[in-house]
């Protein structure tokens, strides 16, 4: 599933150069690519693999290796959002003054490539029959709603637009597939993954947020981070409730929209609370460890996650491999298909590798003329201190593929 979900990833970011430019990869983020594996999670099987799919030349990213992708209908509709979404998080830099963009020339420049993305990703939407105007009209009542906001606001008030654009996106997911009774559920399931998009974005930034004086729904609304993960909490089981409601084409086919949007939300939350619960029935809720997880939440994430365009931390299939050994948000490339590269053509390869620092940074990457998995240097580490408790990474809890019902993994080796 992990080389599925780069397939999606680097079709999203090819979709975005294919239709808008180079630079519009710049708006290629995890969340997006949900999107693309809903598309193609509903659409008929017999079209057959290869109707997804296709060859994409090397990427330095990849350690200058091809690719099977994914293309299509899914890929562009994502582009599509990811360029109208991420423009609408530039603008809201912009306004807060971040960085370099509290500098006017810099200002200027940003807010004009926010709005050739936002016709960009209008053509692309109207090219699927995707209206973005409600993307657009959700960014802009943003504002509206953060100025009234204070003391006493619920918090769903301040996420009703990410809400309504995600659900928007979400939603045409099915007609773009062909199943239209899908709609209604997966409209569903967007809102409240906008909603938690929403508010783990403000529990990450609070800490932040409070030294730079910037707006934060939490601080602003006064809410206590208790209620934010019960909301958060609500948001995870509803998706999972929702995506029952789903046709999906077939179970081999749901399997990654269901790590992402059924497990990996959970672990998104936990992430950025800081802690390590689990939401099926039978196991302590996390939801009591709110309060205890106050100050991790205020420091912000302790794993180093990156942000997606949407908002949290990324949301990727699990790592199966033992805790520490690869950091959270850095996926490999798939595996290479048992060949060697030349003299000439591996020190190539190495030299991008120096220059775009992935032989100091990234862990693993594959070495250029054997493929295999190298450490990166900043992560060598012979201290010992790997706490490997065992039980927890498959799934994240003993009995979690005993009690879902959509999971089709076939149980949990851990030994626990």
């Amino acid at each position: 599933m992990r080389t599925e979900w780069m397939a999606h990833l680097c079709g999203l970011c090819l979709a975005l150069r294919g239709d808008h430019g180079q630079f519009a990869r710049a708006a290629t983020n995890y969340d997006g690519l949900v999107i693309s594996v809903l598309v193609e999670a509903q659409s008929p099987a017999d079209e057959g693999a290869n109707s997804w799919r296709r060859t994409a030349g090397p990427c330095p990213l990849r350690g200058m290796r091809t690719a099977s992708v994914a293309k299509g209908e899914g890929a562009r509709l994502a582009a599509s959002v990811s360029l109208v979404l991420a423009s609408a998080k530039m603008r809201d830099h912009v306004a807060d003054g971040d960085g370099v963009l509290a500098r006017r020339p810099v200002a200027a420049a940003a807010r004009r490539v926010a709005a050739k993305w936002d016709r960009a990703g209008a053509r692309t939407g109207a090219d699927l029959g995707f209206d973005t105007a409600v993307l657009v009209d959700a960014v802009e009542r943003q504002a509206g709603i953060e100025a009234l906001a204070g003391t006493g606001t619920s918090l769903l008030t301040v996420t009703e637009p990410t809400e309504t654009a995600t659900a928007a996106a979400f939603g045409y997911t099915a007609v773009l597939a062909g199943r239209p009774g899908n709609k209604a559920p997966l409209e569903e399931a967007g809102r409240l993954f906008g909603r938690l998009a929403h508010l783990l974005d403000a529990v990450e930034d609070l800490a932040e947020d409070a030294e730079s004086g910037a707006w934060n729904p939490v601080a602003a609304t006064g809410t206590e981070l208790a209620e934010v993960r019960r909301l958060c909490d609500d948001a995870v089981h509803g998706v999972r409730l929702a995506l029952r409601e789903v046709d999906f084409a077939s179970k081999s086919q749901s399997r990654l929209a269901h790590v992402l949007l059924a497990h990996e939300l959970e672990r998104a939350v936990d992430r950025a609370f800081g802690t390590a619960g689990c939401g099926h029935a039978g196991h302590a809720g996390a939801a009591g460890q709110a309060g205890g997880a106050g100050q991790a939440a205020a420091a912000g994430p302790q794993d180093g996650s990156p942000q997606g365009a949407f908002g949290p931390p990324p949301v990727m299939p699990p790592d199966q491999r033992p805790p520490g050994h690869m950091p959270p948000g850095a996926p490999p490339e798939p595996p290479r298909r048992g060949r060697r590269r030349g003299l000439i053509a591996g020190c190539a390869v190495w030299a991008t590798l120096f220059c775009t620092c992935q032989v100091c940074c990234r862990d693993p990457y594959f070495d250029p003329w054997d493929g295999r998995q190298r450490e990166g240097w900043c992560h060598k580490c012979d201290c010992g201190d790997c706490d490997c408790s065992g039980c927890g990474d498959c799934c994240n809890c003993c009995d979690c593929c005993e009690s879902c019902d959509c999971c089709d993994c076939g149980g949990c080796d851990c030994g626990c």
